[in-house]
């Protein structure tokens, strides 16, 4: 019998002892052995609640407990996870997460922690909610040199967007009824100014090409400052505006990773990724393009990908899985505004589009603006060659093409 633990019974945590219940002859089957809950570790009450018997408000005793071997950590953050999450590893316990900032962080310490330890660290779930994708690429796709990963990885952006597109709502709507129906949190700076995609992309990029890439090193750009008059040229020609996190395999083995809104064409996989759906494409040279698209959050999707990872400790608690990335840092991030593409843009009128920018394909719509001139470069241009000419002609929105 596997006795496990969790931290945190919030969404995920509740989620993760729900599908462990609701599910256990299955899990049992598949993981070969009977998995058994032990421990829920949270500071608060809760009256009633069946599971109270085994809550505990002290982490020491999971900690001290020999008989857990499997630790599950829905907590969140990087503050007393991470000191947590330490602990487990150093006490001799496997560690499932579904903590993308701690992954993001902290993975290359925290598997080599687990590497040492003779332990596993495991995070599917960190990364596309239900969508299978950490396993994917470390086993499945192992044969591959990946080239590139980017796509959908915030399903709250992704549901506002749908909604600008669809129905015309402004911004500021689109994101209240978000948060109406649960999908936004009442603070969601982490989902609308990109930081939860940053977070993912990091994951994967150090996943794919076997360095750790930081938040810090991934240029960030939301969605707050959107506006209905892009998403009308957007349609004019034949695309739709996502954001996306996108990471790159340069020739020189270095990452270049950003996330920013782009202007998805009709002929793109990612094309038809809507409301709080996520969609990662994976390139290869072997495989070429895969994609994987499913619900990117939600409590039951999320804790299907973290019981998924508590199976796996069970059936290699006597033989560690390979999961590892080797330390980054400058010598394995590259500026993404090296990047070519083509671009949209709008400038004033004033501004000579073809002068300044080349050959130029200019846009309209019902309700253009008269005093604005909206285009599409022709040709690729790098981000570093167009942002000084977007910055000199005073544009007010630019995007990438994909």
């Amino acid at each position: 019998m596997i006795k496990v633990a969790i931290l945190g019974f919030g969404t995920v945590g509740s989620g993760v002892v729900e599908v462990m219940t609701k599910n256990a002859d299955k899990i049992a089957r598949n993981a070969a052995n009977e998995i058994q809950l032990k421990y829920i570790l949270d500071v608060r009450d809760f009256p009633g609640n069946p599971y109270a018997p085994l809550l505990v408000k002290d982490f020491s005793v999971i900690e001290n407990d020999p008989e857990v071997q499997v630790v599950v950590e829905t907590i969140g953050g990087t503050g007393v996870a991470y000191d947590f999450t330490k602990r487990c590893l150093l006490a001799g316990k496997n560690v499932v997460t579904s903590n993308k900032e701690l992954v993001a962080s902290h993975g290359c310490e925290l598997l080599s922690i687990a590497r040492r330890q003779n332990l596993n660290y495991l995070f599917e779930a960190s990364v596309g909610g239900g969508i299978p994708i950490i396993r994917p690429i470390s086993q499945c796709l192992a044969a591959n040199e990946i080239y590139e990963v980017y796509g959908i990885l915030n399903g709250t952006t992704n549901y506002i967007l749908t909604q600008m597109i669809k129905i015309g709502l402004p911004f500021e709507t689109a994101l209240r009824q978000a948060q109406e129906m649960g999908y936004a949190e009442q603070d969601p700076t982490a989902d609308i100014e990109g930081h939860d995609a940053c977070r993912k992309i990091c994951i994967l990029a150090s996943l794919s090409f076997g360095r750790h890439i930081y938040p810090d090193q991934v240029p960030t750009q939301g969605i707050r400052d959107l506006d209905l008059i892009d998403v009308e040229y957007a349609k004019s020609m034949g695309c739709k505006i996502k954001l996306l996190g996108r990471a790159v395999h340069l020739p020189d083995g270095k990452a270049a990773c950003y996330v920013a809104p782009h202007l998805v064409e009709a002929g793109s996989l990612l094309w038809n990724v809507e409301d709080v759906f996520n969609g990662i494409m994976v390139r290869g040279n072997a495989i070429g393009d895969v994609m994987f698209y499913g619900a990117g959050a939600g409590k039951l999707p999320t804790a299907s990908a973290v019981v998924a990872d508590v199976i796996d400790c069970a059936k290699h608690l006597s033989a560690r899985k390979y999961l590892d990335w080797e330390e980054g840092g400058a010598q394995s991030s590259a500026d993404p505004a090296q990047l070519v593409s083509r671009w949209y843009a709008r400038v004033p009128k004033s501004v000579d589009a073809a002068a300044l920018f080349g050959d130029v394909k200019c846009l309209s719509t019902e309700n253009a603006r008269p005093d604005e001139t909206a285009f599409i470069t022709t040709q690729g241009v790098s981000g570093t060659e167009i942002s000084e000419k977007l910055k000199a002609a005073n544009a007010k929105a630019a995007f990438r093409i994909l």
